[in-house]
């Protein structure tokens, strides 16, 4: 009856002598995500065992755990992978970014909590991060439509594309782009595109592609535009000034979708196009 306590007196010495020897913090970028938003977690792994220590060899070297402080359970959708190996020195610190979004169910608004766990082979010990919260938050939906997503056979996968607007305390109003199912119990993923004015309202068309355009009004004078895929990932982003005419999307004869009006901006590093030639008259004749 006196194994059970000697051994979790053995294992909490043990847990305590590694967090101890290696530390692990984690950091967000922001406090405030909506749903399916990128959320990449830097997680910061500090060695003071006085040895050199190895990581990332086995499977389930770093994990992470999401919960929820309102009480209703995070569903964990597949576990995080966290890929490539690496040697620190005593005293040295290295750090791991991940994206957990994808791995876990976050679609409810409310405050979390996120908890990662390393397992370090050399010292036959594990030690855990402090809870990192954060919150996920809801934006005003402005537009949805849905979509269909070619299937190599049957029926094509129908998916939404929804624009939000949402600020994160204190900054400025964001336009995001979420792709989900259509029952709106699934997200696939959400997209930041920009900047956009509180009173503006975008521009959006679902091409043939299923490809997504917008464009809004990101400034006094500018409008950005961009493409997304069906997967809700942006493949083309351009930035437009309401010069002589208000930017607007438009069909071409093709079939395709464009942008007509304004002047196109130049991105960093693009050289500007060249001026036309001025036609140059030719010398009169000689004896006239």
């Amino acid at each position: 009856m006196k194994t059970f306590p000697i051994f979790l007196a053995l294992a909490l010495t043990a847990f305590s002598r590694a967090s101890a020897q290696v530390t692990l913090e984690l950091e967000l970028g922001q406090e405030q995500f909506l749903p399916g938003e990128t959320m990449v977690v830097a997680t910061k792994i500090t060695n003071r065992s006085g040895r050199p220590l190895h990581f990332g060899a086995e499977a389930n070297w770093l994990t992470f755990n999401v919960e929820s402080l309102d009480g209703f359970v995070v569903i964990k959708n597949a576990d995080v992978p966290v890929s490539g190996e690496f040697d620190l020195e005593s005293s040295q610190m290295g750090t791991k970014r991940v994206d957990i979004a994808p791995y876990f169910s976050m679609m409810r608004p409310g405050r979390y909590k996120v908890i990662a766990t390393l397992r370090i082979k050399d010292l036959s010990a594990e030690t855990a991060s402090a809870p990192k919260l954060f919150d996920i938050i809801s934006g005003a939906k402005l537009w949805t439509q849905e979509f269909g997503v070619p299937a190599a056979s049957g029926a094509p996968e129908m998916r939404k594309f929804s624009l939000q607007q949402a600020s994160y305390l204190n900054s400025s109003m964001r336009l995001f782009v979420q792709v989900g199912d259509v029952t709106d119990t699934r997200v696939y993923k959400t997209t930041q595109l920009g900047q956009t004015i509180s009173f503006s309202r975008p521009e959006a068309q679902v091409d043939r592609r299923s490809v997504l355009h917008v464009l809004w009004q990101s400034g006094a004078q500018g409008f950005s535009y961009c493409q997304v895929n069906p997967a809700g990932e942006v493949v083309l982003r351009e930035t437009y000034d309401d010069v002589n005419s208000r930017p607007r999307l438009s069909v071409n004869d093709n079939g395709d979708m464009e942008v007509v009006g304004g002047v196109k901006r130049g991105k960093p590093g693009e050289a500007p196009a060249a001026p036309a030639p001025v036609p140059v008259p030719a010398p009169p004749s000689a004896g006239k």
